[in-house]
């Protein structure tokens, strides 16, 4: 009888490792598959901003509105004492200085004494004024005693002309003496005290010629003054009105004419406007800057406005009109010139848009393209969307 072969150990191991290998396989395959994840989202682009709840707290969006603009035109100047109301006042005779009675700075009214000076050339009208007095008395007295004489027939009728004449000769000099010293600053009053004493008074008042302040003092007590001098004993101007002198761009020149409205505004009333109108136009242009001059009279009845202050001015060359406008704040304005808003459908997402802007005043942009009226646009706090727009740009890069 035939014997059969057993089993060998390595065939054993063999069956088991593929009842293993099976058994890992149904289970891979049996295995459930991974959920997907959630979709994140978009990031934003240089062009498009998508803003959270809470970041649309940090601005203001508002359908674009108009605003009313005003052609106009801008420049700084100083300004200076009106010159049609600035008086140097020197006396009108030589003389020297006697007394004071204004100081720097100070109001005076017309008529009131700036100072006084003794003068020879009124000491010599004063004798002239006496001496006519006499000669007249003595005229009057001689043709008195004529008269009485004629009525007796005492003196002839040519004696009695001869009288008559030197009589009238007499009043004629009194009266040309009495001029010549009202021409000093004296008075009627004056003169007849001067008349009636026979003394002479050789001090001559020098008074205000308007209403004003007091812009120079040369005067000293003791100091020869005459007219025409190198330096007027003293200055006094009109502060009621001042000038706002300024040079305009050549090409603006054709724009400005006289009475045009002016505002003025200076550092130290930032929040007051001065007004005023042009009243003197340049008749040449400065070769060098290509400039022309342009003064303005400005109103100034507080006497606010110094001689010597820089004050930027704005010219009105044209009627108002309206025109859709956005806060400063609501236009970005880039590295390379060009000027951008955002503008949304949804106040959620934001898209960039290039636009052209014209004038700007009161706080506002002129939007001349770029934007169509009822458009929804940021109005404040715009370069927030462009920070975070071109902080995603360069995350890309």
């Amino acid at each position: 009888m035939g014997f059969g072969k057993e089993p060998s150990c390595g065939g054993a191991i063999r069956a088991g490792a593929l009842v293993a290998l099976a058994s890992l396989t149904l289970f891979a395959c049996s295995k459930p598959a991974d959920k997907p994840e959630a979709p994140k989202t978009a990031p934003p682009t240089d062009d498009k901003v998508e803003l959270t709840d809470s970041q649309l707290k940090t601005v203001t969006v508002a359908p674009i509105a108009d605003h009313t603009f005003s052609p106009e035109r801008t420049a700084v100047g100083n300004i200076d004492f009106n010159e049609n109301r600035v008086v140097q006042v020197f006396p009108s005779y030589q003389g020297k200085v006697v007394s004071i009675f204004a100081e720097l700075g100070d109001p005076v009214v017309k008529g009131k004494p700036l100072y006084t000076i003794e003068s020879p050339d009124l000491v010599s009208a004063d004798n002239t004024l006496i001496s006519a007095a006499g000669v007249y008395d003595m005229s009057v007295k001689a043709l008195e005693r004529a008269q009485k004489l004629h009525l007796t027939n005492g003196i002839s009728d040519q004696a009695l002309e001869q009288a008559q004449s030197a009589e009238i000769t007499a009043e004629a000099a009194l009266r040309a003496a009495r001029a010549a010293i009202l021409v000093f600053g004296k008075t009627d009053a004056d003169v007849d005290k001067m008349i009636a004493t026979r003394k002479i008074d050789a001090i001559m008042v020098v008074p205000s010629p308007l209403t004003g302040r007091v812009t120079a003092r040369n005067a000293q007590v003791g100091l020869l003054v005459q007219p025409g001098g190198t330096s007027a004993p003293f200055s006094v101007a009109d502060m009621s009105t001042v000038w706002l002198n300024a040079n305009v761009a050549e090409a603006d020149v054709p724009l400005f004419r006289r009475g045009q409205a002016v505002s003025v505004k200076v550092d130290s009333f930032p929040d007051h406007d001065f007004s005023g109108a042009i009243s003197i136009l340049g008749a040449t242009v400065d070769p060098t800057t290509h400039t022309e001059q342009v003064v303005t009279e400005v109103k100034d009845p507080r006497g606010e406005l110094h001689p010597g202050m820089l004050a930027t001015f704005v010219i009105h060359t044209g009627d108002a009109k309206r025109a859709l406008a956005l806060p400063l704040d609501g236009v970005v304005r880039n590295g390379d010139g060009t000027m951008n808003i955002w503008v949304t459908t949804d106040d959620h997402h934001f898209t960039r848009r290039t636009v052209t802007l014209g004038m700007q005043q009161d706080g506002f942009d002129q939007i001349v393209d770029g934007v169509q009226p009822g458009e929804r646009v940021v109005t404040r706090n715009a370069v927030f969307l462009s920070n975070m727009a071109n902080a995603a740009s360069s995350g890309d890069d």
